[in-house]
């Protein structure tokens, strides 16, 4: 591929990323509500994301144990205690892979 299909390959990609972003600001401004579904659906689906995100992260953990099963059950821990304590995202995700990758390469 040429540095010219490549170039606009990124700039429809991040055009597409920002119209998606901002159409919920501009279809939901001023005077109209969300309707109540959608609302409902904002506070459901982040924790369904979460969920599906933890199966995903330990789905393989029942087939080594010591190599596996300890460090990301170790880090899952180490975010969700982290995450309660401080309530920072960005810190519990960092502190949780970091330890991760330490205790790949201790175990």
């Amino acid at each position: 591929m040429t540095t010219g299909g490549i170039l606009l390959a990124v700039l429809v990609s991040a055009v597409c990323t920002f119209a998606l972003r901002a159409l919920p600001f501009l279809a939901f401004n001023g005077e109209r509500n969300m309707p109540l579904w959608l609302d409902r659906l904002g506070q459901v689906l982040p924790a369904a994301i979460m969920a599906v995100l933890i199966v995903y992260c330990l789905k393989d953990v029942g087939s080594d144990l010591r190599g596996i099963a300890f460090p990301k059950g170790i880090a899952v821990v180490v975010v969700a205690v982290s995450y309660k304590w401080k309530h920072n995202t960005l810190i519990s995700i960092a502190v949780g892979t970091g330890l991760y990758m330490v205790l790949l390469r201790v175990l």
